[in-house]
């Protein structure tokens, strides 16, 4: 009869609920979260280029993000600024970011769907929070059958900022899993 009943116990715990760190939490719709940073506000530019590169480089090689309260998202911080961040939860979420001169930068996303591709182009880190230098060039994209690109009605709030979401044919959702290409420094001089 012990037996009987332990069975039965084991039974019922195996048919509850999933744990917070179980891979059933996983969501279905992730999102991804593309953009770059410029720098950390306040940053001592150098005057020669090359060194300007140099460190910037050590800066974002020491730049760490990730999501809270997720352990499933992932993603870096590429040598040049550009970051990506794969399975993201939908909805509302804060990714933080780690840099020198930038302790506990944030970018807190709202009411953003499922399937979403988010790009954060030209972020400037600072203590607690970022600044968006052209807020007009965040877009908020969701995989669509159509074959034109249209807004959705739905809005997202990016970094303080509201988005429209855009419905997007998948053709052109290609890169959503690709370190979006922020540009760089073009030498000042070519020698040949």
């Amino acid at each position: 009869m012990k037996r009987i009943a332990f069975c039965l116990a084991l039974i019922a715990a195996a048919c509850g609920e999933p744990s917070a760190d179980s891979p059933h939490n996983l969501s279905r719709q992730p999102l991804s979260v593309r953009g770059w940073i410029e720098d950390v506000e306040g940053a001592e530019r150098k005057q020669i280029p090359d060194l300007e590169i140099a460190r910037r480089t050590e800066q974002f090689i020491n730049t760490s993000l990730w999501v809270e309260g997720s352990q499933y998202a992932s993603g870096g911080v590429a040598e040049n600024g550009a970051f990506l961040i794969l399975d993201v939860p939908p909805n509302n979420v804060t990714i933080g970011i780690q840099a020198p001169g930038a302790d506990g930068a944030q970018i807190v996303l709202q009411n953003v769907p499922g399937s979403a591709d988010v790009l954060i182009p030209g972020i400037l880190l600072r203590p607690g929070g970022v600044r968006i230098i052209d807020p007009n060039a965040i877009r908020v994209r969701v995989p669509s059958n159509e074959s034109k690109a249209r807004p959705t009605g739905q809005m997202a709030i990016v970094a303080g900022h509201q988005v429209r979401v855009i419905a997007t044919p998948l053709r052109e959702l290609n890169d959503r899993r690709d370190y979006p290409n922020p540009g760089g420094f073009r030498p000042v001089a070519t020698v040949k």
